[in-house]
Order: structure tokens, then sequence, then C-alpha cells
């Protein structure tokens, strides 16, 4: 009888849409695969921003366990989303080829980060995207924003459609001389069912803009009916954001897996990323950026530790030797660390009371 691989996920629809994929990965070796839903500690604290739902690994820890009780073979997570210490029982079996790690900047009509108005309101969860947006822009009235990806996005697109509606409706009815070309229902049916959904929801704060993930965005199957805009690498991703990573236990499925799903690039990119930030320390506390790419013998490395206002930062970008990357990156933070990494991100482990 073939075995079934049981691989634990998050119940939201773009970590099922992850887990998928790995799954889909795993059939096309020939391998039988289900998948089974875990209520995550992030999932159930809605209210809390993400830095404050404890220590890194809101998402993660309870589908760990499932894998060390041997509930589940394997777990299926953002690799972004994981600490960089966990049970030494659990490997990272497999990393498949990274989607784009960047960030985009979501607007209702396009508009790029430097034609926002003056004191535009940007939403985001992230420490990390705020800092980075606040050196930008400081002017910038930067707000939390939690929810799944289509959530995010549906608060961003609601207003503006809410009162193209309602200029619509009052149009139809006589109240205003508005010309439309279309009736309203007609104008409603055109609606993609995201825009509907946002018809619908009640927004208390309005943004301008509000920053995702790339990678959560095309996975979502979003990114086509959004007006966005790429940051320039100067704008640094999380490390290892893009990535999806399978943990299982350090045993003969774990080669296995690893066998059928590895990206060899993404494995040494994410590798120095973490590395970088293990060193550093800081997790979900401080506002860290780092991003590496393979070139050839060495991997082009780039690292922004930020104040939470973005008004003090240690940069800096590096060629780390391929041959040596997982020690060369930590030399690397530890040479970042002496140049005042460390304070900055002490002086942030204080301010969210870590």
């Amino acid at each position: 009888m073939t075995e079934t691989i049981r691989l634990a996920t998050r119940g939201s629809d773009l970590a099922l849409r992850q887990a998928q994929s790995v799954a889909d990965q795993l059939r096309g070796r020939r391998r039988e695969v289900e998948l089974v839903e875990v209520s995550t500690t992030g999932d159930e604290v809605r209210d809390e921003l993400i830095h404050r739902l404890g220590k890194t690994g809101a998402f993660v820890r309870s589908l760990d366990e499932k894998v060390l009780d041997g509930e589940v073979d394997a777990a299926v997570h953002s690799l972004k989303d994981m600490p960089t210490e966990f049970p030494e029982d659990l490997i990272v079996a497999g990393l498949p080829e990274r989607a784009p790690p960047g960030d985009v900047l979501l607007t209702p009509e396009g508009t790029a980060l430097d034609d926002l108005p003056d004191g535009a309101t940007v939403g985001t969860s992230s420490l990390r995207r705020k800092a980075q947006l606040l050196a930008a822009r400081p002017d910038l009235d930067v707000q939390p924003l939690r929810g799944n990806v289509d959530t995010r996005v549906q608060k961003l697109l609601a207003p503006t459609l809410q009162a193209e509606h309602e200029r619509r409706v009052d149009a139809e009815e006589g109240e205003t001389d508005a010309v439309f070309n279309r009736t309203v229902d007609e104008w409603f049916d055109d609606c993609t069912e995201l825009e509907r959904q946002a018809l619908g929801r009640e927004v208390d704060t309005e943004f301008d803009a509000i920053v995702l993930a790339e990678a959560g965005l095309e996975r979502s199957g979003l990114l086509s009916q959004l007006d966005y805009e790429r940051f320039p690498e100067t704008f640094v991703p999380a490390p290892g954001q893009g990535a999806i990573a399978v943990t299982a236990r350090d045993d003969e499925l774990a080669e296995r897996l690893h066998a059928d799903l590895d990206h060899p690039r993404t494995r040494v990119e994410t590798t120095v990323e973490r590395a970088i930030l293990g060193t550093l320390g800081g997790g979900c506390v401080a506002p860290i950026g780092i991003h590496a790419v393979l070139q050839g013998e060495y991997v082009h490395t780039r690292v922004r530790v930020l104040s939470q206002d973005g008004t003090e930062e240690i940069e800096a970008t590096e060629d780390i030797p391929a041959e040596q990357h997982p020690s060369a990156a930590r030399e690397f933070a530890e040479e970042l660390a002496d140049r005042g990494a460390a304070e900055l991100i002490e002086r942030a482990r204080k301010e969210t009371g870590e």
C-alpha cells in the first residue's frame, strides 16, 4: 500500500494554496498526500499585531507540535514566519523554489509611493515595512493592518468602491446631475468578486495605500486584479519572504521530502538570510530586512536594521562566498551588530516590551 504523507497547514486561503502547491509537487513524484488543517495562535488572536503575539512563531508552533506528536508527518509554513530556533527533533526538510520575495505598494489607482499625498495613510502590520516607509517618507501616517490577504485588499478598496456606488445610486435616483453609461446593477455585475466583497465591508480606517508581499498576492491569484508598484531593492524584504518551508522529524521521510521538494538556490539564499537573522536576533520585534541573491560564486546580500520610527539605521551589502555561506553570513551579522545593529535591536525589544 502506498504511504500517505499527512501535511499540516493553517486554514487560511493563502496557507491552503501554499500547502496545495507542496502537495501537487509531491504528487508529481507519485506520492499520496493528505492536507490536515490546524488552527494556530496567530489565527485565534486576530486583534493583535503579529509582533505582539508573543515570541516569533505565532503561526508555526501549533503545526509543528502536531508533527512532533506524530499526528501528521510534516507541516507547511511561510518561511518568514518561522523562528530561527525550533525543536531539535525537527528540520526544514524541503524548501521549494521561492516566489518573488519583495513587497509591493497597493493603491486604489496605482499611485507610486513618491506620489502619495502628504500625510497619506498607509496600512501594514509589519514593523519592518513601517520603518522603511517612514525612512523614505517621514510624513506618512502608517497604521496597523491585519487580516488575510484578501481582507487587507478589501479594506483598501472599500471606501473608493463604496463612494463610487453611492454616486451611481444618487444619479440613478435623480439626486445629482451626474450621468453614467451603465446602471448600478450593470456596474456591480462588472465588478470582480473581490470588489463586490469590498463593497460590503465596514472599514474603520481609510487607507491611501497598503503594503503586502508580492508572493502572497501572486499565490492568492490577486496580483493581476490590482494596481501596484514594486518597491526598489533598497526596500529590503523580511528574511525568507516568498519561500515555503516544509518541516518534518529528522528521519527517512525528511530525506524523501528533501529529494522531492528542495530547490538548491532557495536553500542557499534563505540559509544566508536566516543565519544573519539568527545571529542578530530580534525576530518580529525589530525592523530587520535581509535579502540574499546567489550570483555565481557569491551570495549578494543586503541588510537594513532600523529604529522603529525609521530615523536611524544600519545598512550594508556584502558578497558572501557561496562555499562558506552559513559561516560567512554569521560573520557579516556580527560585523553589523558591532556597527550598531545590536543597539537598535535591543532598543526595539524594549519598546515592544519583549
